[in-house]
């Protein structure tokens, strides 16, 4: 199937066909009939599977005939963080632009007035943040009772961030005669019941809910002590063909602590979390979508939806508290046909939430063994083979001590309270003495074998 099998207009499919993309997605390809249909959409499918374009492209051609008016927007898009938001927006004007649609977005941690002055010349496409369009409906800049259209995406996430109350309110001042579309990657009860209570007769369409199911990404947990985590995050980092990765941890504080000790090791990385402003989080993500920095420390603000090309590994430095998480955090390798590899540190007190994401999933996450380490580990030689070959150390020492009692100024008796060398350790060869074989092959790992890969063998 490709997208011209869809009923996309001319325009759009020379847009999609400029972006590089020629079939589409499961969900794309069973959600974009029914949106060009006006039907209500309850769409279900794992993140990084192309859920923005399934209704990006069909509102794009349902919006290309029609009238905008001044603070009275033809379609909404309701985002729960401002990353997402800006995401849908860059895929709005990537795939727009042989249409003459106007698109105003509406997030916070930005100064008002140009939003201000976008909805007063009128727009066909509001993407938003639920805090902010209910500050400007409160303050009456902002009227919804022209919107056509509807999207909730993430809705999970805006049950988690506590948005739902503010949606119900939002959803209450549209028309009746809307079309809806409600887009998650799980459907616990809350938005089950919030789909029955806002859209009509809506078509189900699920693909591939479980992280677990997506065949490009390999997953591992790692025991580890939490006192080694960053040992073996720096060891994962060398050796595991990391191109760009991304690490997660479930504190604000966790994640600058990271950022700051992986740039100490000399590693290019930099941190987003919601304690930073909008600014600055746009900053970081375009640093690390132009390759300025490889790695990502990054709270859950990040975890959802962000579509980041070429994200080879995701780490997980702390198991995510709720498994929904788990999926998305993963979600963000393994995109767009591409493989991908995440690791998930699993500590004692991590036991009860790594089970629970097991048991979302519906399979157990495979321990990171000797056979998945992508170099080769070189088994260190016996001690006493190395000891072999050398000259005890004792005699030099002997020499030594000779040579100083001919020197009559420097010479002192033993005081009986001072504690006697251990003749025993010099039998210990010197560091620059000992054989350490031959040169070591491109590829190969000299260093001792890492202790988080004994778990579990021999």
């Amino acid at each position: 199937m490709t997208f011209a099998d869809l009923g996309l207009s001319p325009e759009l499919l020379k847009a999609v066909e400029a972006a590089g993309y020629t079939e589409p997605t499961a969900i794309q390809a069973q959600a974009i009939p029914p949106v060009l249909m006006m039907k209500d959409i309850v769409g279900i499918a794992q993140t990084g599977t192309g859920k923005t374009a399934s209704f990006v492209l069909p509102m794009i051609d349902v919006l290309a005939h029609g009238r905008r008016r001044a603070l009275m927007p033809r379609s909404l898009i309701l985002e729960p963080t401002r990353e997402l938001a800006a995401q849908v927006a860059e895929n709005f004007e990537k795939y727009g632009v042989n249409h003459d649609l106007k698109m105003a977005l509406l997030i916070g941690g930005v100064q008002m007035g140009d939003q201000l002055k976008a909805l007063s010349d009128g727009v066909d496409v509001l993407i938003a943040t639920p805090g902010r369009l209910m500050d400007l409906f409160e303050r009456g800049k902002i009227l919804l009772n022209g919107c056509e259209l509807l999207v909730i995406d993430e809705a999970d996430r805006m049950l988690d961030m506590g948005f739902i109350p503010d949606i119900e309110f939002i959803c209450s001042k549209l028309p009746d005669s809307r079309q809806t579309m409600l887009f998650s990657a799980t459907m616990p009860p809350p938005i089950e019941k919030l789909a029955k209570k806002f859209l009509t007769n809506p078509k189900r369409i699920e693909v591939g809910r479980r992280a677990s199911n997506n065949e490009n990404i390999t997953a591992f947990k790692v025991p580890v002590k939490a006192r080694d985590k960053r040992d073996t995050l720096r060891w994962l980092l060398r050796n595991d063909l990391v191109e760009t990765a991304i690490i997660f941890a479930n504190r604000k504080t966790t994640v600058r602590e990271i950022n700051k000790s992986l740039q100490s090791h000399g590693f290019a990385s930099a941190e987003i979390h919601g304690d930073m402003d909008q600014a600055s989080r746009i900053k970081e993500l375009d640093r690390f979508k132009k390759g300025e920095v490889t790695i990502l420390v990054a709270s859950d603000v990040a975890a959802r939806g962000l579509d980041i090309k070429g994200v080879s590994h995701v780490f997980n430095f702390d198991t995510p508290w709720h498994p929904d998480d788990y999926v998305h955090r993963v979600g963000r390798t393994g995109r767009a046909g591409a493989k991908g590899r995440a690791f998930t540190f699993v500590s004692e007190e991590d036991a009860e939430a790594i089970a629970n994401v097991e048991k979302l999933t519906g399979a157990a996450v495979p321990v990171f063994g000797k056979k998945d380490v992508r170099v080769e580990l070189r088994a260190a030689e016996p001690a006493p083979e190395r000891a072999a070959a050398k000259p005890p150390r004792q005699d030099r020492s002997r020499d030594e001590s000779e040579e100083r009692d001919a020197r009559p100024r420097r010479a002192r008796e033993p005081r009986a309270d001072r504690p006697q060398r251990d003749a025993s350790r010099d039998d210990r060869p010197r560091r620059d003495e000992r054989d350490d074989g031959p040169p070591m092959q491109p590829g190969e790992w000299n260093g001792p074998v890492p202790g988080f890969l004994s778990v579990g063998f021999g």
